[in-house]
C-alpha cells in the first residue's frame, strides 16, 4: 500500500460523506438502532469514486478524537475524526484504505489525557498480546444453510429434542506442538464428532474477542470480533455453515454482564465512564475485578442489543447462552453491606438490566423467530422464561442449577447414605414446570478442584463408570432440554485444562470406549422417542410410578408424548445391588420391550437384565391397573417401551 506522507491528508475529500444519516444517530441516541454495527467502526465506502474505509466511534466526552493505523504512522494529527452534531458520535472517512489495515482511536479527554482506545465495533483484531483493531470486510462469504434457516425459524425447539455438546474451542482438542485448532480444523473435527453423538446443537464457550486465555472468553474487550485465535471471521463462518449442513446447532456463550479494565477497551472509553457506572458501587464486580454495563443508558443497551443481532445476522447462529444473568439482575449480588445502592424504590433488583433483557430478546426473537435464548441464572427470579407481555424477561430456557446442584450432591455421595437423601433426585420434579429449564452438566463443575464428572462417581473402578451411566441416564430421562461438557461423554478422569486438549487417548480403553458408544446410543433414544422430549415443560409429559422408594434408592416414571402410543418406562437404581423380581405399575395391558440397559455388557456393565422385554400382568400395583415384575440392574437405568 503507498503510504502518506505526515502532510495534506485534511483535503476536503476525506471529510466524511452521508455515510451516517440524522436518522441512524436518532435511533441510536434513543438505543433502538439494531443494526447500528453497520454504521459504527470501519466500513469499506466509496467518496466522489474513490475507494476508502469509513470511520465512527462513540466517544461524547472527548475533547478530540483521531484515527491513528499503519497508512499515518499512528500518528493522531494525521487524521483528525468530526463529531456528527451533538450526538457523540465522530467519524473521518480516508481514502486508498483496505481491509486488512490495523488501528485504533486516539481519544484526548476533557483532562487532555491521550487514550489509545481499540474500536468497539471491530469486526476484527490483533491476536493477543496484541490490541489493535483491524478493518475487516464480512461479505462474500458463501452460505450453504439455506433450508436450516428456513425450517428454524418456521418453528420452535419446544418439542424438539435439544442435546447439546458444549465446547471450549481452544482445547477440545490439540494439534501435536499443543497449539490451537483452527475454526476450518473443528469444522473437520468435531462437527463430525458431534454429529456421529447424536448431539443436536454444539455451544461454543465465548468466541468474542479477549486478552487473556485464562478467561476462558468470558471477559470480553471486542464484543464484534470473531477471536483471532482460531482465524478470521469467514472461517468462523465456515464453522457455523459446516454444523448446519451435518444438521447440528451453534450456541454462543454471551457476555453482556461485565467486561475487564484493560486500557484499550471499554473501560473509561472517552475519559469517563462511558460504557460502565461511575460509581464503583454501581459500576464494579468486586470478586471479578470486572465492570458493570450502565443499562440506563441508551447508547449501552444499543451496543449489547445490536451485538447480539449481529453473531445472528453475520454468522447465522442459532442461539445464545447469556452469562451471569443473577449478576445483572442483582444490584448486590457479590457484594457486601456498603458496596452497592438500592434501586430507587429500597430494593436490590437492577431494573435497568431488567429493563435491557426483555428488550434485548423481544428485539431478537422479532429478527429471528426460531432462534434460542438462553439463561444462566442461579436464583429463584420468577419467570426467567414467561414473554416480556405477562412480566417475563423473554428467555426461551433457563440452566436448572437448582437440579444440577442437588444431582450432583446425590451421585457423589457413597451409595450407602444415598436414602437418606432421597428427595435430592425427587425434589427438582416439584418445580420442573415453572420454567423452561435445560438439564446441565457444564464446563463450570469440572474445574478449581470440583474433580471430573467420573471423579465424583464413588466406588471402584467399575462402579465409577456404572454410576457415571446411571447418572446421565437419569438425565436423559429427567424433562428438560440437555446439556454435558466435552469430555464428559468418555470419562475424563483429570479436570478440564483449558490449557491442552481433551485425553483423546482413553479411547483406547475399553470402559471409556463403551461410555461414549452409551452416550452415543442415549442421545439417538432421546431424539427417536418423542416421550422423552415433546411434552418437556407440562406435567402432562411426566408422572411419578414410584419416587418414595429410598430404602432401594429406586425411582420409577413414565415420559409420555402428545400420542398415547409414546410412552417410555424408566426404572433407575443408584445403588450397586441387583434387585429381581421387583415390581412396578404400568398403565398397559402389553408387552414392555426393554429399548436401553446400562447395565448391558456393550456399554461395560454386568449383562443384568430382562432378555429383551417383559410381558405385564393383571397385578394392580402402585395404583396402575397393570405390573412388571423385573430384573434391576446395579448402578443402572432400564428402560422399556410398551407395544401397543
Amino acid at each position: 500500500m503507498k503510504k502518506a506522507s505526515k502532510t495534506g491528508h485534511k483535503n476536503q475529500e476525506e471529510k466524511p460523506a452521508q455515510f451516517i444519516t440524522d436518522f441512524d444517530l436518532y435511533l441510536f441516541n434513543e438505543g433502538s438502532h439494531h443494526k447500528i454495527y453497520e454504521k459504527l467502526g470501519a466500513h469499506p465506502h466509496t467518496v466522489d469514486g474513490r475507494k476508502g474505509i469509513h470511520f465512527a466511534v462513540w466517544a461524547p466526552s472527548a475533547k478530540a478524537v483521531s484515527l491513528v493505523c499503519n497508512y499515518n504512522y499512528w500518528d493522531g494529527r494525521s487524521h483528525p475524526m468530526e463529531p456528527i452534531g451533538s450526538s457523540g458520535v465522530w467519524s473521518v472517512f480516508i481514502p486508498d484504505l483496505a481491509p486488512g489495515e490495523m488501528y485504533k482511536y486516539e481519544i484526548k479527554t476533557s483532562s487532555d489525557q491521550l487514550l489509545l482506545k481499540a474500536d468497539p465495533y471491530a469486526f476484527y483484531s490483533e491476536l493477543r498480546p496484541g490490541t489493535a483493531s483491524i478493518v475487516c470486510d464480512l461479505e462474500g462469504y458463501e452460505w450453504h444453510d439455506d433450508e436450516w434457516i428456513r425450517n428454524r425459524d418456521s418453528g420452535s425447539t419446544f418439542d424438539k429434542p435439544v442435546s447439546i455438546y458444549e465446547v471450549h474451542p481452544g482445547s477440545w482438542a490439540r494439534s501435536p506442538g499443543n497449539d490451537f485448532l483452527s475454526y476450518r480444523e473443528l469444522a473437520d473435527r468435531l462437527v463430525s464428532y458431534a454429529a456421529d453423538m447424536g448431539y443436536t446443537h454444539i455451544e461454543l464457550l465465548p468466541v468474542s474477542e479477549h486478552p487473556l486465555d485464562d478467561s476462558w472468553g468470558y471477559q470480553v474487550t471486542g464484543y464484534f470480533s470473531v477471536t483471532s485465535r482460531f482465524g478470521r471471521p469467514e472461517d468462523f463462518m465456515y464453522l457455523v455453515d459446516q454444523c448446519h449442513v451435518h444438521g447440528i446447532g451453534v450456541i454462543l456463550d454471551w457476555v453482556p454482564a461485565h467486561f475487564p479494565k484493560d486500557g484499550h477497551g471499554l473501560a473509561r472509553f472517552d475519559g469517563t465512564a462511558l460504557y460502565e457506572h461511575s460509581d464503583p458501587r454501581q459500576g464494579e464486580h468486586p470478586d471479578w475485578g470486572t465492570l458493570i454495563f450502565n443499562y440506563n443508558r441508551h447508547e449501552v443497551r444499543n451496543f449489547l442489543i445490536s451485538n447480539a443481532v449481529y453473531w445472528f445476522e453475520k454468522f447465522h447462529i442459532d442461539g445464545m447462552r447469556v452469562d451471569a444473568v443473577a449478576s445483572m439482575l442483582y444490584l448486590d449480588y457479590g457484594k457486601k453491606k456498603g458496596e452497592w445502592i438500592p434501586n430507587e424504590f429500597g430494593g436490590n433488583q437492577n431494573l435497568g438490566a431488567v429493563q435491557f433483557l426483555k428488550q434485548l430478546n423481544s428485539t431478537v426473537f422479532n429478527y429471528f423467530p426460531g432462534i434460542m435464548m438462553i439463561a444462566e441464572e442461579s436464583t429463584s427470579w420468577p419467570s426467567i422464561t414467561k414473554p416480556p407481555y405477562t412480566g417475563g424477561l423473554g428467555f426461551s430456557y433457563k440452566w436448572n442449577m437448582g437440579w444440577m446442584n442437588d444431582y450432583l450432591r446425590y451421585v457423589s455421595m457413597d451409595p450407602v447414605y444415598r436414602k437418606y437423601h432421597h428427595n435430592l433426585i425427587t425434589f427438582s420434579i416439584m418445580y420442573a414446570m415453572s420454567e423452561n429449564f435445560i438439564l446441565v452438566l457444564s464446563h463450570d463443575e469440572v474445574v478449581h478442584g470440583k474433580r471430573s464428572m467420573i471423579g465424583k462417581i464413588p466406588g471402584d473402578y467399575w462402579q465409577k463408570f456404572a454410576g457415571l451411566r446411571v447418572t446421565y441416564g437419569y438425565m436423559f430421562g429427567h424433562p428438560g432440554k440437555k446439556l454435558m461438557f466435552m469430555g464428559n461423554e468418555f470419562g475424563q478422569f483429570i479436570e478440564w485444562n483449558f490449557r491442552q486438549g481433551l485425553d483423546w487417548h482413553l479411547l483406547d480403553y475399553e470402559m471409556h470406549s463403551k461410555l461414549k458408544d452409551y452416550i452415543r446410543d442415549l442421545n439417538k433414544l432421546y431424539t427417536s422417542h418423542k416421550a422423552m422430549h415433546e411434552i418437556d415443560f407440562s406435567y402432562d409429559g411426566f408422572e411419578w410410578l414410584d419416587c418414595n422408594d429410598s430404602d432401594h434408592s429406586i425411582i420409577s416414571f413414565l415420559r409420555k408424548g402428545r400420542c398415547n402410543d409414546d410412552v417410555l418406562v424408566f426404572v433407575c437404581n443408584f445403588t450397586p445391588m441387583v434387585y429381581n423380581s421387583y415390581r412396578i405399575g404400568v398403565p398397559y395391558d402389553t408387552h414392555y420391550a426393554e429399548v436401553l440397559n446400562s447395565d448391558s455388557e456393550m456399554y461395560g456393565g454386568s449383562n443384568v437384565g430382562n432378555l429383551g422385554g417383559v410381558h405385564s400382568e393383571n397385578i394392580q400395583h402402585q395404583q396402575r391397573p397393570y405390573s412388571i415384575s423385573i430384573n434391576v440392574p446395579p448402578l443402572a437405568m432400564v428402560v422399556f417401551k410398551p407395544e401397543l
